[in-house]
């Protein structure tokens, strides 16, 4: 979709449709003028008031040059945040691709000409007309996508619209990989869209293969790996700042980790999951593909920290060579794991991949996984699950996400917790009991960390949507990239 800025009028935009923002309690000003009180009216009878989530849409606006005008609520005027600008206009480019209008503008008014709110906009524009239908063949020949979206806004807004298109194409990218099923996204291949990624945007890519693994001693990785035809793979891409020194410039020996579970199906391997559902774990990657998709938002936007991203790819299967109940692997950092459950597996395939994040140097380490279903069980689906060993890291992920206006929630680790790891056999058990599980998957994953600082991001229950949303295809959301992003570009 191609994304400009239009400086002038809003009455003056010329478009196929300008979609507007109108509060609570009154019609806005200036829309109402243009109009000649076409949104006064349609307060006075009730038909829209403003409140979040309506529309309302007029053809042949008299005063506008736009061929229709679609007026979006925005709800309490004092509550508008930029999260909720980019849910509005969202909302108004899936209203207006449902009716196949090619070319939108979208103005924000006056009272939201700020930077973070253009970024607002222009991400969720991008973000809501993205469906996940690229294997639909008789239902497609008819649709008309949105073609091209302006923002209506002021000169000073360029580099915020064009930052914002790059991290929402990142975030849309990361839900076309999720969004592909097993057959056509297995490990190897989401190693080449790696590649591919690495080569449009000047990034550094190396991918292990099982050989490569093994003489390394990633015995956790391997033994999920071993039960699928598809051989594993271990994505590694690295991004380094080009430094223009100047006297008032220093550099930074921070090197931060992004690690992404990759699993491209999970069938829960012997310990097998109920079929009930089980299409929804192509989407168990979806850790993997956010990392992926904002490793290539971070590529152009270059900020100034090294960032390495660790994405173990594999495939959990039950076949004749797949790991069992009480097996015991030895993991890269040397440590064995007894595995009480085979569907306990995306843990397993971390823990080397973050082991190997710090043999490569990195400083600080953050992984995004969808990692257990405890985890929507205490938050819904509505926040991420954030874990930490670090209040001060922590610290910074939080604050992005709330930048970005991606809900999380940290959640205790307290070491009683850690005890129900505890195996008779092995240093560790991979799984701790069924009370506090989204918890003690976290401490699991603290034991690798070698006290560096470290946040999980336990996405699970908000990686994907069950159901569309007015602002959003069902599907794969994408949730992380913004803040992954974020973290990276205001590192400080």
């Amino acid at each position: 979709m191609e994304v400009d800025l239009h400086t002038g009028r809003f009455d003056e935009v010329e478009a196929e449709a300008l979609a507007v923002l109108s509060f609570e309690g009154a019609p806005d000003a200036a829309v109402d003028a243009a109009t000649a009180g076409w949104l006064k009216e349609l307060y006075d009878s009730g038909e829209f008031s403003g409140k979040a989530q309506e529309t309302a849409l007029l053809h042949r606006p008299a005063g506008l040059r736009a061929k229709r005008l679609l007026v979006v609520g925005g709800g309490k005027a004092d509550e508008f945040t930029p999260a909720e600008m980019r849910q509005a206009a969202a909302i108004a480019a899936r209203t207006l691709q449902s009716k196949r209008v090619p070319r939108i503008a979208f103005a924000p008014g006056a009272d939201h000409a700020a930077a973070e709110f253009a970024s607002a906009a222009v991400e969720g524009a991008i973000l809501g007309v993205f469906e996940p239908d690229r294997y639909k063949t008789e239902s497609k020949k008819d649709d008309k996508p949105v073609e091209a979206f302006s923002l209506v806004g002021g000169a000073g807004l360029r580099d915020a619209v064009e930052q914002a298109r790059i991290v929402a194409e990142a975030q849309n990218f990361t839900r076309e990989l999720a969004s592909e099923p097993a057959n056509r996204l297995a490990p190897a291949d989401l190693a080449n869209r790696a590649r591919e990624t690495a080569a449009a945007c000047g990034l550094e890519c190396e991918v292990l293969d099982r050989d490569r693994m093994r003489q390394l001693g990633m015995g956790a990785l391997l033994g999920v790996a071993q039960g699928s035809a598809q051989p594993p793979a271990l994505i590694v891409l690295r991004y380094a700042p080009v430094l223009r020194y100047s006297p008032d410039q220093s550099s930074s020996a921070d090197h931060l980790a992004l690690v992404g579970k990759g699993v491209t199906f999970d069938t829960g391997g012997i310990s097998i999951k109920p079929s009930a559902g089980m299409e929804k774990m192509k989407y168990d990657m979806c850790g993997g593909a956010a990392v992926l998709g904002a490793m290539r938002a971070i590529a152009r936007l270059k900020p100034a920290i090294r960032v390495t991203a660790v994405i173990p790819a594999v495939e959990n299967m039950p076949g004749p060579n797949a790991q069992r109940p009480g097996d015991i692997v030895t993991t890269l950092a040397g440590k064995t794991v007894e595995v009480l459950n085979t569907d306990a597996e995306g843990r397993l395939i971390l823990i080397d991949a973050i082991t190997y994040a710090i043999q490569l140097g990195c400083t600080h380490l953050l992984d995004a996984a969808t990692l257990t279903a405890s985890i929507a069980v205490a938050l819904g689906h509505h926040r991420v699950g954030a874990f930490s060993n670090n209040d001060q890291f922590l610290a910074k992920v939080l604050a992005s996400a709330e930048r970005q206006g991606e809900k999380m929630w940290r959640l205790p680790m307290d070491a009683e917790f850690k005890e129900q790891l505890k195996s008779p056999c092995a240093d560790l058990a991979n799984i701790g009991g069924r009370w506090g599980g989204s918890i003690t998957a976290a401490w699991f994953l603290r034991e690798f960390t070698a006290d560096k600082p470290w946040v999980h991001l336990d996405i699970a229950g908000t990686a994907y949507l069950d159901d569309a949303k007015p602002w959003m295809a069902k599907g794969p959301t994408g949730v992380t990239v913004r803040t992954l992003v974020d973290l990276a570009s205001n590192w400080g």
